[in-house]
């Protein structure tokens, strides 16, 4: 589990492709305090297993479900990508309860600033937005972040000054594909409603 805190920005070393599964190098030594061989380090947004460390590098396995599923077959030696470890029982939840399931990929479709915060939107894909509330909780590339305002399948969400210097968010341009996590409270909600009032069916 993560909490959607971002730790550290961590540098794409190479991406193998061409075989299943797909091996993903980064670089960041931050976040490899403490880390053992099957710990799990969130990359912007996706859980993914530590298989190989050297150095300041480590690698992970990417299978070709996860590349379909997420934007990470869409990085390339250079990129930047937020990564997290796994939160401590003990440790403090100061963002939301981030699963690291990629529910799907949205698209930025506009960047405005307002006043020292940066309105950023959203298209959610297909199905998603039923999960997502105003004032809410949205995970968009393994960032904690407060949902603003939803708009039919668009959503405007506020960035401060902190959250763009220490996130790829700062980076991101419109048309750039994020991934994003909606909730786990929320689909949970539905199957129980689903299974309690008559008429209504869950699809998750």
């Amino acid at each position: 589990m993560f909490t959607g805190i971002i730790e550290e920005l961590g540098t794409v070393e190479q991406l193998t492709s061409g075989a299943d599964p797909t091996r993903l190098r980064i670089r960041s030594p931050r976040v490899l305090e403490g880390i053992a061989l099957g710990d799990s380090i969130a990359v912007s947004g996706c859980c993914l297993t530590v298989t190989s460390v050297q150095g300041e590098q480590w690698s992970a396995d990417v299978i070709s479900t996860t590349l379909a599923a997420t934007s990470l077959g869409d990085l390339t030696a250079g990129d930047t990508v937020n990564l997290e470890r796994c939160v401590r029982a003990d440790g403090r939840l100061d963002g939301h309860i981030v699963q690291g399931h990629v529910d799907g990929v949205g698209e930025i479709s506009g960047r405005q600033e307002d006043g020292g915060t940066t309105l950023l939107r959203l298209t959610l894909p297909e199905g998603l937005a039923r999960y997502v509330v105003a004032k809410g909780s949205l995970a968009v590339d393994g960032v904690s972040l407060t949902v603003a305002a939803i708009d039919g399948d668009e959503v405007t969400l506020g960035l401060i000054p902190e959250t763009l210097s220490r996130t790829t968010l700062g980076r991101r341009e419109i048309g750039d594909r994020v991934n994003l996590e909606v909730d786990v409270l929320a689909k949970y909600v539905e199957k129980l409603t689903a299974t309690l009032l008559p008429g209504t069916e869950a699809t998750r």
